[in-house]
């Protein structure tokens, strides 16, 4: 969930002064803010930033993203009805565990055949087994990663991310998913919750919600996992990262559902939240500079690619066949 961390310089392809830096990118924060700027678009336009004229504020980027993203998050809890949710995560929480378990043996073995260093290597595989970004962030500090295995395993996240809210809603056209399968299969194969919100919100209103509420229960994973990552790691410190967020979204559907004050105000609500959601993904893609994708390197991307194809693949034909 979170963006990349600052590997190296903020090189751009123009050298303006930073002045003229900052008024672009403000502009480009307001036009995500308004309802021409769709989540593919906020991403391709923060990617186009970070590529020609660089993030002028890169250093507060990793924090603005986390913030963001949870508080929007939240705020699509106001559109969700807590026996539909509880309807969708009851059909995903088999996909969720069969597909969590086979990610991470799958991404053990592909580490120890690449030869990849055993920390990125854990990395990547719990970001994609995962929610992406915030698994690694609560896993990272608990093996003891370093600043290069952290943003590598974040770069290649957020590179197959970017893709994912791109080809995801076409493949879903093309095969005439419903909306529940469609919410599913991006909830299991997308890595990061913000580019499963953005392509399900693209899909549909139903997919949405199936999404998010598959998506945030997979997160709640983060606990076991990290508390496995502590023994496999040896690492004798048991202090875990908790995403107390998933809770205040738990608030805001029971709210949205029984309060119904709370049902008047729910459509502003998300929609505040939709346009926050299409910022955090313009802030992603404006983190993504040269400096970061450089970094990634061929063997650990490989290692990310050929589990987000594994996971993608067997999701989908399990929404489809066995659903």
């Amino acid at each position: 969930m979170q963006a990349p961390h600052q590997l190296s310089n903020n090189t751009s392809l123009i050298n303006i002064n930073d002045n003229a830096k900052k008024i672009i990118f403000i502009i480009c924060v307001a036009f995500c803010l308004t309802h021409f700027a769709s989540p593919a678009i906020a991403l391709l336009l923060g990617l186009a930033i970070a590529q020609i004229i660089g993030h002028p504020y890169l250093h507060l980027n990793h924090k603005a993203t986390h913030l963001l993203l949870q508080v929007s998050v939240v705020g699509l809890g106001f559109g969700m009805n807590v026996r539909s949710a509880l309807l969708a995560g009851k059909e995903g929480v088999l996909f969720t565990i069969a597909s969590i378990t086979a990610t991470l043996i799958f991404g053990y073995f592909m580490g120890r055949w690449l030869n990849i260093e055993k920390k990125t290597s854990f990395l990547i595989s719990s970001g994609t087994a995962i929610c992406g970004g915030s698994a690694i962030a609560a896993i990272s500090p608990v093996i003891k990663a370093e600043e290069k295995q952290i943003s590598v395993a974040l770069g290649c996240v957020f590179v197959l991310n970017s893709i994912a809210l791109f080809i995801f809603p076409a493949i879903g056209h093309y095969l005439k998913l419903s909306q529940t399968q469609f919410g599913l299969w991006c909830a299991i194969a997308i890595h990061d919750t913000s580019s499963v919100v953005g392509a399900a919100s693209k899909y549909g209103a139903h997919a949405l919600e199936v999404a998010t509420t598959v998506k945030l229960a997979r997160a709640l994973w983060i606990i076991p996992v990290t508390f496995m990552a502590t023994f496999l790691f040896k690492n004798q410190s048991k202090k875990v990262s908790i995403p107390y967020f998933i809770g205040l979204f738990i608030l805001a559907m029971i709210a949205n559902t029984y309060i119904p004050a709370v049902s008047i105000v729910g459509p502003y609500l998300i929609t505040i939240a939709k346009a926050g959601l299409t910022l955090t993904l313009f802030l992603i893609g404006a983190g993504l500079s040269r400096g970061v994708l450089a970094s990634v390197g061929f063997k650990p991307l490989l290692q990310g690619v050929v589990l987000w194809i594994a996971i993608s693949a067997t999701a989908l034909y399990a929404v489809v066949h066995l659903g």
